[in-house]
């Protein structure tokens, strides 16, 4: 099976400087893999490393994500980014914009403390860039990885998807512009 062929070829994206762009601003994905039953997802802050073409993520030591990457390391992940939502006159032609990428790859759990140490260097870099290691805060230390999973998925394939419509398509909104309230059957 072609797990990264999108059935509509108008919406796919196989640039892969766009991906790599995308993944590199992307603040979530969600990873999901398998106990070999059950499927799991997990919602993570991550990085994208272009040298490697590999994300890295991390997790407890001692966790449910470790243990079940340690006997089924074949994973997929998602980024994605909502749009407007567009109105119709038809229930059925309902929409929203969005973009998205799609990845799957194998999974590795980094025994190598020099990786390990980049792999959350990059992450930290990533969403603290304002702050500098040894003087903002404490570098990374020996200890703190011995409690620490640090994770890289080597991508094997990936695709982006996009849908995107006129700025003037009547009615379109933000979500965020939707008042709270309840919803109901």
């Amino acid at each position: 099976m072609n797990y990264t062929k999108v059935r509509r070829e108008d919406r796919a994206i196989y640039d892969d400087a766009w991906i790599a762009e995308f993944l590199c601003q992307a603040p979530v994905i969600a990873v999901s893999f398998t106990d070999g039953n059950q499927p799991y997802v997990k919602p993570t802050l991550f990085v994208y490393d272009p040298e490697r073409h590999a994300v890295y993520f991390h997790a407890t030591q001692f966790g449910r994500t470790t243990e079940l990457l340690r006997q089924h390391p074949k994973a997929a992940f998602t980024a994605f980014e909502m749009g407007r939502l567009l109105p119709a006159e038809r229930a059925m032609d309902f929409s929203v914009e969005y973009e998205s990428v799609v990845a799957f790859g194998e999974i590795a759990i980094i025994d190598d403390e020099d990786e390990a140490t980049h792999g959350l260097q990059l992450l930290l870099n990533k969403y603290f860039p304002h702050l500098k290691p040894g003087e903002d805060y404490a570098s990374i230390q020996s200890r703190e990885l011995k409690i620490t999973a640090v994770f890289r998925l080597d991508i094997q394939e990936w695709v982006g998807k996009r849908k995107r419509v006129d700025d003037d398509f009547p009615g379109a909104f933000s979500y965020n512009a939707l008042p709270i309230r309840p919803t109901s059957a």
